[in-house]
């Protein structure tokens, strides 16, 4: 039986394609026998008649454009999922709704440009929750199809998890690409709000929605950030994305970052497979080197989640207020709901939220500062994937993170009792996303040596899942992956 699990180097499959010793034409049937393979039963790109025909033509021009090695830019011919509510040239916008693909159509997004003038080939769309927001697209977890590969950006994490894509992009609002990332046990990365330009992105809740993106490792979203992120300080991809800062803390700050564990009534909502993991991922981090201090902080947490609501559904009500007029039947259940509570939130009570979110990123800075941390660590998930598909699981675990607008990372970091991976969150300072970076290349480096010289218990890491040297490593076999249970929901059901 074929694997649904599968492994692709961005770093190395883009430095093949740069060099001449891989094609784009290959990359492509790379892309389009793995989706015809694997994806009637992931179910991660949004269906495409004509899709191998439509990228090989793509390919052909990237071949034929640019002879010489040394002008190709820095993705050339890699093949990149895009999720379902970017709007890319070419190809329709759904959002995984039911409206009519011509209502929800625009210019192309600016990501979407970005990604082109860099070379990269448009795989394809990827599912998303509907909207972006709660209803479950159909897409199933690679290590184990009985279970969600959380959402909204369900189809462009799983993609990755198959071997696909090397590359994808989703969105994130509070939760939908760290969350994902954790259950599918690849890299995802959140760049701090409003560093990869939004337009052309159908809103969720424009105060908190971020761009960002998944690979196998740091390297490789490294190289994507260098291509997306504004400003971006990292230097040259070619130079610095396959080179990662192994140990490397953030400039000025000495060999490794100072670690932050916010202690208190945020991290008590992660379940206790979670925390048995997370208390180990912080050992090992400690014998590898690294200072860890826990920093008593957001004891008001109940309100900040309150506050955080409140602006995101009234934000939701506004961005559907046309839409919903007039295809309000055509919406799905929790979808409807969020718009609905969304209409009941007055303009005071939002701009007191506003007010509330402002005094929170002040007082978390501050806290940060004062404890001297560089990088925050915390569990990506309450737990594993939740069995089902009728829910994405909880975005608890990131919400403060996307309130206060800071870069996250979740690295792959172990797996629970079910087989199902767990990940590590770092968070770094607003715009130090190119530092976040630095550091989490090394935290994962330490977590892979830990796993590689001591074996892998529930937070260690398998060297094959994380830092695979090969252009395409399959992982374990379907029929192995077990089926056991791994629920852990919570009140929070939020694919945003």
């Amino acid at each position: 039986m074929t694997t649904l699990l599968g492994k692709r180097s961005l770093v190395q499959e883009a430095a093949a394609l740069r060099a001449g010793t891989d094609d784009p034409v290959d990359a492509v049937h790379r892309s389009c026998d793995r989706i015809d393979a694997v994806d009637p039963q992931v179910r991660a790109f949004v269906p495409e008649d004509g899709r191998r025909t439509r990228l090989l033509e793509a390919a052909r021009r990237a071949a034929a454009g640019v002879r010489d090695p040394a002008g190709r830019p820095a993705l050339h011919g890699v093949p990149v999922g895009i999720k379902d509510i970017v709007q890319v040239d070419g190809l329709p916008t759904r959002a995984g709704s039911a409206l009519p693909p011509e209502v929800l159509g625009g210019p192309q997004a600016t990501v979407v440009s970005r990604l082109r003038a860099a070379g990269a080939l448009i795989a394809g769309k990827t599912v998303t929750a509907e909207f972006a927001v709660t209803a479950p697209g159909p897409t199933r977890n690679p290590h184990n199809p009985a279970h969600t590969p959380g959402g909204s950006s369900s189809g462009s994490a799983a993609a990755v998890a198959a071997g696909m894509v090397p590359l994808a992009i989703g969105t994130q609002t509070v939760g939908s690409m760290i969350r994902p990332a954790a259950y599918c046990g690849v890299v995802g990365f959140k760049p701090s709000y409003g560093r990869i330009p939004v337009d052309g992105v159908i809103p969720n809740a424009a105060s908190f929605d971020t761009l960002g993106c998944y690979a196998t490792d740091v390297a490789g979203v490294a190289l994507a950030a260098s291509v997306l992120v504004d400003g971006w300080r990292g230097g040259h991809p070619r130079d610095e994305a396959g080179r990662s800062a192994r140990g490397r803390g953030p400039a000025g700050r000495g060999p490794r970052p100072v670690l932050g564990v916010p202690a208190g009534p945020y991290l008590e909502r992660a379940g206790d497979e979670a925390l048995r993991a997370f208390e180990e991922q912080r050992e090992l981090l400690r014998s590898a080197g690294y200072a860890v201090h826990e920093v008593p902080v957001m004891d008001d947490f109940e309100q900040i989640v309150e506050q955080l609501f409140t602006m995101n559904r009234y934000e939701v009500a506004r961005a559907h207020q046309d839409w919903f007029a007039r295809f309000g039947d055509r919406y799905r259940q929790e979808t409807t709901a969020a718009i609905r509570e969304g209409r009941t939130i007055g303009d005071a009570a939002y701009e007191a939220a506003r007010v509330r979110r402002n005094a929170f990123r002040a007082r978390l800075a501050a806290d940060r500062a004062a404890a001297g941390i560089d990088l925050w660590i915390a569990p990506s998930a309450t737990g594993p994937a939740p069995a089902g598909l009728t829910t994405t699981g909880t975005s608890i675990m990131c919400l403060p993170w996307s309130n206060a607008g800071l870069p996250s990372v979740s690295l792959p970091a172990g797996h629970a009792a079910n087989g199902l991976p767990l990940g590590l969150q770092l968070i770094g300072g607003s715009g130090a996303d190119e530092d976040l970076l630095h550091g989490a290349a090394g935290i994962e480096q330490a977590l892979h040596g830990s796993a590689r010289n001591e074996g892998v218990g529930s937070a260690g890491v398998h060297s094959e899942d994380v830092l695979n040297e090969g252009v395409l490593n399959e992982g374990v076999r379907n029929e192995d992956v077990l089926k056991g249970g791994g629920q852990n929901t919570d009140v929070l059901d939020e694919s945003a």
